[in-house]
């Protein structure tokens, strides 16, 4: 066992003096024992960690990779870099935590019920280190009756706060979790959603983002109006529909953009069109929001475990006339990163 100021210490000589990079290390993704000792005394200890635990899920596979072989892979950085989660969790016993990075669940049902059910759903996933993003499209707009003692709804506004300091409550070992709002640009509300983080006091633990379709960008090229409407989908039944001018809701959003950096803009119709993953939303995937950094669209209760190739390790003679990037090289270990991804689900349907 190692105390802190030992990690660091040796961590910083792995890293070449760099104090930032020991630290990380140390506070994020160093193995720790239920006491708090710490079980790993820099980089090189993780990654044999890691090895292993690959090896083991390697072994229930033909042809499979040996721990040293992977552990190649991992060793000084050098061509596979499992991020954030996957360090910190692949073989951790200590910790109860996820190996997945972020998480997509399902839209909120219209009901206080539903909201609470979702609000529940995110903080045992951020408690557990997986950051979290749906679409609140489904949420009734402001001035809808109840058949309970409020009478009338409040809308999104007072939702997003909630989600929002749900996400600012729950701790992830000395930093807070992270959270994606969608909303479709069709939402009655969607001007509260635009405007909401110009003031620099709401909705401050939240990534906002919105969903627009082909009909409002066209409608803005056009310069017409376009419908806003409750349910989203515009099919029957809608308890709300409306026209307003497309053009001075885009100019809001870029206003907003502008002042305090979001709201994000998903352009929703491409992403459906050209998800590969759309492709079974026939049988119940069907792709609803994204992760908080936006990277990934996914269906509900869908993850992402995020692994990288480190570029420049394939680069040969670098800075000079003879460089040249190895594709070779490339296209063996891109191959062997993806074998490891395939490994990571099992390990986390193990943990």
């Amino acid at each position: 066992m190692y105390t802190f100021e030992e990690v660091v210490e040796s961590s910083k000589k792995y890293f070449g003096g760099d104090e930032l990079a020991a630290n990380v290390f140390a506070t994020k993704y160093a193995l720790v024992s239920k006491d708090g000792s710490f079980l790993e005394k820099n980089p090189n200890d993780m990654h044999k960690r890691i090895a292993s635990e690959f090896a083991r899920i390697e072994s229930n596979y033909p042809n499979p990779m040996s721990e040293s072989e992977i552990y190649s892979l991992l060793e000084g950085f050098k061509y596979v870099v499992p991020q954030g989660s996957p360090m910190s969790g692949i073989g951790n016993t200590n910790q109860i935590q996820s190996l997945s990075n972020c998480f997509v669940v399902e839209a909120p049902q219209d009901s206080y019920g539903g909201i609470l059910k979702t609000d529940q759903e995110q903080v045992q996933i951020m408690k557990r280190r997986g950051g979290v993003g749906f679409d609140i499209s489904s949420i009734r707009p402001q001035g809808l009756s109840t058949s309970n003692a409020a009478k009338t709804t409040d809308g999104i506004g007072i939702f997003m706060e909630r989600f929002s300091n749900s996400c600012r409550e729950v701790a992830q070992g000395g930093r807070r979790g992270a959270l994606m709002l969608t909303i479709s640009v069709h939402h009655p509300d969607i001007e509260t959603f635009v405007n909401i983080k110009r003031d620099l006091t709401k909705v401050t633990g939240a990534n906002i983002s919105i969903r627009l379709s082909d009909e409002f960008m066209e409608a803005v090229e056009e310069k017409k109006e376009f419908e806003l409407r409750y349910p989203v989908s515009g099919e029957e039944n809608k308890l709300v529909s409306r026209t307003t001018d497309a053009s001075k809701l885009w100019d809001q959003i870029i206003e907003s953009a502008h002042t305090s950096a979001e709201p994000g803009l998903l352009f929703w119709d491409n992403v459906l069109k050209y998800t590969p993953a759309q492709a079974y939303s026939d049988v119940g995937f069907d792709t609803v929001s994204t992760n908080p950094c936006s990277e990934i669209t996914l269906s509900a209760y869908d993850s992402c475990r995020l692994l990288l190739l480190n570029l420049t390790s394939f680069v040969e003679k670098p800075f000079t006339k003879q460089s040249r990037f190895n594709y070779e090289l490339f296209d063996k270990n891109t191959k062997k990163a993806q074998r490891l991804m395939d490994d990571l689900i099992d390990l986390e349907m193990e943990c």
